[in-house]
């Protein structure tokens, strides 16, 4: 294990203490807000620092106890086992410590939104884009958050040609990032009478949702249009023009939202979905440029990577970027088991900005 920073972590202790005087001695309004979110972001560090701190010291006198113990069995025998017990320890929170030290993805606890579009294989394409916003909705309803849909087009015989959904809870980017890209399944359709076995795919793209200060969208860039909502089978169609298209010209992104009855509503969706659109574009122009770097972390994202099959008539899920197989299909269908596979792309990719940390310490 590469040694710590110690330089580094003495200077962000001696900020966080900084920062918690300030909070107590005169610090207000923006500048106290601002203090206040610094502190909170190096308090979890601070924290793992101390009990690392406090290890290494009962290590030193454990050490010394073993070098009295010289004569005494028993005594020996104990500062042994507690030597190497504290050893253990303090690598593994060591590692604590250099994961909490890896640059934070700035867009992790935002929310997220979520578009999932049917791919090759016709009908059952669509099936399997709604059976995977299904997992999701599931998977946001474990971990509490809300999943408000912006904008729907069903398949005909069920499921999604495409279905696009807000994602709102604390860490939802950081949870579902790696979620990008085409999955694939492998089954027998409810309508295939011989029995054989159909692939199709589906496309997931995992944006995080934009906010004003990221960057400003000029009117004038955009073209706005108001039509009556498409209904499914004349079902439901609003009389008014409630369904809002909005174009940005500069970059030809469109988006259209018509799901809600108040025209009103519809243009704040739709006029997130756009800012999520361009804040991804931007993000995908900047990460190109950092290609060669990313070559040993956890896939693209890119929407055209198969990341995911879903094997049925075997019961397994395989994600191919990390090579790993559940046999847990219907848990992770459920959303039950998805955190299984979401949690093992973290590590790996934690482990690969680990690896990337310490090339820069060796060279550096």
């Amino acid at each position: 294990m590469m040694k710590l920073p110690r330089a580094k972590l003495e200077q962000l202790l001696a900020r966080h203490a900084e920062i918690e005087n300030a909070l107590a001695h005169g610090a207000e309004g923006d500048e106290y807000v601002r203090l206040g979110r610094e502190f909170s972001d190096l308090s979890p560090l601070v924290e793992q620092v101390r009990i690392l701190k406090a290890a290494e010291q009962d290590l030193a006198g454990a050490r010394e106890l073993l070098a009295d113990s010289a004569s005494d069995p028993e005594m020996l025998a104990l500062a042994e086992s507690e030597v190497e017990r504290l050893e253990e320890r303090i690598d593994e929170l060591s590692h604590e410590v250099r994961l909490a030290l890896l640059p934070r993805d700035a867009m992790d606890e935002r929310n997220v939104i979520l578009e999932v579009r049917a791919g090759t294989g016709g009908d059952e394409a669509a099936l399997f884009a709604g059976d995977l916003f299904r997992m999701y909705s599931r998977y946001a309803a474990e971990r509490g958050w809300s999943v408000e849909v912006l904008s729907e087009s069903e398949g005909t015989m069920g499921g999604y040609k495409e279905i696009i959904a807000a994602v709102q809870g604390r860490g939802a980017y950081a949870r579902l990032k790696f979620e990008s890209g085409v999955h694939r399944v492998q089954r027998v359709p409810a309508t295939e009478a011989g029995g054989r076995i159909h692939t199709s795919a589906a496309t997931v793209a995992v944006l995080p949702e934009a906010q004003d200060v990221d960057f400003e969208i000029n009117e004038a860039d955009l073209r706005v249009d108001v039509f009556r909502a498409q209904g499914a089978g004349g079902q439901h169609v609003n009389k008014t023009e409630s369904a809002v298209r909005i174009t940005h010209v500069p970059t030809g992104t469109v988006v259209v939202v018509q799901d809600d009855r108040s025209q009103h509503r519809n243009r704040a969706r739709a006029m997130g979905l756009l800012r999520a659109r361009l804040l991804d574009e931007e993000r995908l122009k900047a990460e190109a440029g950092r290609a060669a770097e990313r070559k040993g972390q956890v896939g693209s994202g890119d929407r055209s990577e198969r990341i995911r099959t879903y094997n049925f008539p075997q019961g397994r899920v395989t994600d191919h970027r990390i090579n790993l197989t559940l046999y847990k299909l219907d848990e992770v269908m459920q959303g039950i088991a998805l955190d299984e596979i979401i949690a093992a792309l973290l590590t790996e990719h934690q482990a690969a900005l680990l690896a990337a940390q310490d090339h820069d310490q060796v060279r550096g």
